[in-house]
């Protein structure tokens, strides 16, 4: 991602200009972008003609330069299509003021985008896309016979990139050509200068027959990535059918990819979860339940969604960004979950707030004002 700014100071207003370079700066964009935000950028209007009379003569297509105040943002992340929709606030000859207009930003397209406050997150979501530190450090490849899924998971998201599935095949002769189509959706979803860990699951041998697929075809090929990073692709069995949030819960796999970024965000979320089953006198979740808690100097653990901490309304996400420094202030960890992640988007159906707790707080409801 390119960026070029003036000097931009916490909680203060600014303007910065950004050209995504490529799908993933898209995703970095969609997390910085909140409604309330000006975005301007060039796109194109369809423009009707008509004669001194009145009657119609044709349209064309012409480049505008457009000004919006942001209302709504929407990302497809299956295919990294970024929208954003809102009110034009600057005089255009083709476009009214006040108009709702929606523009799509692309790779390689720049835009300026002004917010009325630069909070700590959203500036460190620049320097996430400066640095690429929201790239994906753990690749999966889920595989049964003839069906493999290849996943990217990462601190801000979790992506299926390729559905591969091939049911003609009928012997294991058939099988390389299925092995064929998954070598090549790893060669172009799977960055080893950013992914951390490779992990193949299956039921059987699948796994272990397509790892030395995997490492053959890379050394015929001379693709000397794969090769001289093969200690960092592993194998480990599943249960037929097992889904991406399943295989994750698993603690041989946590074991496996430790260290990533993913894993300790995956990890605090699952303790969460058995926490909640088995002592839920030492977790809580809800706004009111975990502001009290942190009251009380009892959070170990902060788990809350990135829809808090990019409310629309600046006093609540301010709220929510104080709320995860005064964790980190007083000793405790604290996870911003993205809503397309594996974990936030099951952090989502609890009201996008949750927390381990450091003792039990077994009347906490009845402290709850």
């Amino acid at each position: 991602m390119k960026l070029f700014a003036k000097k931009i100071d916490i909680n203060q207003p600014g303007t910065v200009k950004i050209t995504p370079e490529e799908p993933d700066d898209l995703w970095v964009v969609y997390n910085l972008i909140s409604p309330g935000d000006v975005v301007v950028t060039e796109t194109t209007r369809k423009v009707s003609h008509t004669t001194a009379s009145g009657k119609g003569k044709g349209s064309t297509r012409v480049t505008i330069k457009l000004e919006i105040r942001i209302t709504n943002v929407d990302y497809e992340k299956d295919s990294s299509i970024l929208r954003v929709k809102g009110r034009n606030v600057s005089q255009n000859e083709h476009v009214v003021v006040g108009a709702f207009h929606t523009l799509e930003l692309e790779q390689n397209k720049q835009f300026d985008l002004t917010k009325k406050v630069w909070d700590s997150n959203s500036i460190d979501a620049l320097r996430e896309g400066r640095d690429k530190s929201s790239v994906a450090d753990l690749a999966v490849i889920l595989m049964q016979q003839n069906l493999a899924r290849l996943y990217l998971v990462g601190g801000k998201t979790t992506k299926l990139c390729e559905n591969v599935e091939d049911f003609s095949t009928s012997n294991k002769k058939d099988s390389n050509k299925f092995f064929e189509n998954v070598f090549r959706a790893f060669v172009k979803h799977v960055d080893l200068d950013a992914v951390k860990c490779v992990v193949i699951g299956s039921p059987g041998t699948i796994k272990d027959e397509f790892r030395g697929y995997l490492l053959t075809e890379s050394q015929k090929l001379k693709i000397k990535r794969i090769e001289e990073n093969k200690s960092r692709i592993l194998v480990m069995g599943t249960a037929k059918n097992v889904s991406l949030e399943g295989f994750l819960k698993d603690n041989a796999v946590m074991n496996l990819i430790k260290g990533t970024k993913a894993a300790m965000e995956i990890r605090a979320y699952n303790e969460f979860s058995d926490m909640l089953s088995s002592n839920p006198d030492r977790a809580c979740y809800g706004p009111k339940n975990v502001e009290t808690a942190h009251d009380l100097k009892a959070i170990e653990t902060l788990l809350i969604t990135d829809d808090l901490v990019r409310s629309a309304e600046i006093e609540t996400r301010q709220k929510y960004i104080e709320l995860v420094k005064s964790v980190k202030n007083v000793g405790g960890k604290a996870f911003v979950y993205s809503s397309k992640h594996v974990s936030g988007e099951q952090l989502a159906t609890l009201t996008g707030i949750a927390a381990i707790l450091r003792f039990p707080l077994p009347h906490l409801d009845d402290m709850v004002v």
